[in-house]
């Protein structure tokens, strides 16, 4: 046994590991503090973002736009300098990131990608924070654009994160860009009804909502003839685009509620059978 730890000890000198401990340990703590100095600023800096933002109603994107930058800048900056306060050298180390950037930029093409579209979306503004859009198939409000993806929040509650590649490469549909937002209801009504009537009860409807503008006016147009009924689409233009799904399925309810009332035919497609009596034939008679 005691030949064991004379081996142990020949080996491995304990007094210069424990020596060697006591002198990384000031370099450690330096390493950490000034990590925690360059985290400690970046929360600063975009605390004062926000702040400075939020007083001069900044565009919410381009607010958390620069909070990301700054955050991949300063933690970038405080992993470097802590890396150098445990004595590495960090030329060396960032001309080695640089070749090993390159190498790993071929293999993570999506990724750059992604990153170069963040950019490309936050200088076109297609869209910012809060919009309601349709973007890659999916509806929802815009909830966060980061380097990699834009967040979108469904109307059930659930986050989206679709990659920014694929919005800058789709199209994107945006209800809340502009002012005003047109509804439009599909209504089906019998050949013979007195479309007068029926526009008139429309307008009615929305003229005891002040959700709706009177300029530009309710209308409703003819979309289709059939043999049985007429389609028309009864659009109105409403004052906060934010509420068109409510409104569009409250709109349509009141229609249907409306027209039964004034017992308005709404006709759906039937097959009438007719029956068919066949006479005897010649041979049947005889027989």
């Amino acid at each position: 046994m005691q030949q064991i730890l004379d081996r142990v000890s020949a080996r491995f000198d304990l007094d210069a590991i424990a020596a060697g401990i006591a002198g990384f340990v000031p370099d450690l703590i330096a390493a950490l503090f000034t990590f925690l100095v360059y985290y400690s600023l970046w929360r600063l800096a975009a605390l004062i973002v926000r702040k400075v933002g939020g007083r001069r109603k900044s565009d919410p994107t381009a607010v958390a736009f620069v909070q990301s930058g700054l955050k991949a800048v300063l933690l970038v900056l405080g992993l470097v300098s802590a890396l150098a306060q445990l004595g590495v050298d960090t030329a060396s180390l960032l001309a080695s990131l640089g070749v090993v950037g390159l190498t790993i930029g071929f293999a993570a093409r999506d990724a750059l990608s992604n990153i170069i579209s963040g950019v490309l979306i936050f200088w076109d503004r297609p869209f910012v924070l809060g919009d309601l859009v349709e973007v890659d198939g999916h509806y929802g409000r815009v909830d966060k654009i980061t380097f990699r993806s834009t967040r979108v929040v469904t109307p059930d509650g659930r986050m989206l994160a679709v990659p920014n590649t694929n919005v800058i490469n789709t199209t994107v549909a945006s209800y809340t860009n502009f002012p005003h937002l047109r509804l439009e209801v599909e209504v089906t009504v019998g050949v013979s009804e007195d479309l007068g009537r029926v526009r008139a009860l429309f307008l009615e409807i929305v003229a005891a909502d002040d959700a709706y503008e009177t300029a530009p006016p309710p209308t409703m147009v003819v979309a289709a003839l059939g043999d049985y009924n007429v389609t028309v689409k009864l659009q109105a233009w409403l004052r906060d685009e934010q509420q068109h799904l409510a409104k569009t399925a409250q709109l349509r309810e009141l229609v249907y509620e409306r027209f039964r009332a004034a017992e308005v035919d709404m006709p759906f497609e039937t097959i009438q059978l007719q029956p068919v009596h066949l006479l005897p034939t010649p041979a049947s008679a005889a027989q």
